[in-house]
């Protein structure tokens, strides 16, 4: 089972698994080959041609050669993970454990490849500007999932402000993650979570 059937109430249909299917082959072959001759080498055709797909199927799946990077895939498995949690559990708790549900699904090769983009992200130039957007829509898709679950409007300041500790408590994560092959992103991702639980006591 692939991350993205996690929690979502009912198998996937045959044609949303061929979709999935293909933006995962696209994926694949578009690390590789960011891997094998760097970003900026790496054209959509030549992603295209890898993934035995046409560049207007390219573009159905991802509008930008950078979006092959920065789109994350487990933001909706996370979601729906989330939303089916009991509605007492904490912020917090909720998210580890609709976290640890959603990287218990993943295969060895999707964690290797999740670790590689987001080590891309953090070397390439050219992706830093486009990030912060992604950012940004991180903090208000967590404040609208934080508000939901504790009865707060997501505009609250209040709410926005534990949604921006989160992303950041998660992006060091990532660095660390991705940086260090040699840790595990389960581990380093709840133990950030823990740490922000706890209050971020120094």
């Amino acid at each position: 089972m692939q991350a993205s059937e996690v929690a979502s109430g009912s198998p996937l249909g045959r044609r949303e698994r061929k979709k999935a299917r293909t933006r995962a082959a696209i994926r694949h072959h578009a690390m590789r080959l960011f891997r094998e001759q760097g970003f900026q080498a790496t054209t959509v055709e030549q992603i295209a041609e890898a993934a035995d797909v046409s560049q207007s199927t390219f573009f159905r799946y991802f509008p930008t050669k950078e979006a092959v990077v920065l789109e994350d895939d487990l933001d909706a498995p996370m979601i729906r993970a989330f939303r089916l949690l009991p509605p007492e559990l904490g912020p917090v708790p909720a998210l580890r454990i609709a976290f640890k549900q959603v990287v218990a699904q993943m295969t060895a090769e999707e964690l290797e490849e999740e670790r590689e983009r987001n080590r891309l992200i953090l070397e390439i130039p050219e992706l830093h500007a486009t990030m912060l957007d992604e950012w940004s829509r991180g903090i208000r898709m967590i404040a609208e999932l934080v508000a939901g679950r504790s009865g707060r409007d997501p505009d609250d300041p209040q709410v926005r402000l534990f949604a921006g500790a989160l992303i950041g408590v998660g992006l060091s994560a990532l660095m660390t993650w991705a940086e260090d092959p040699s840790t595990d992103f389960y581990t380093v991702m709840d133990n950030a979570l823990s740490y922000l639980e706890a209050g971020l006591p120094l």
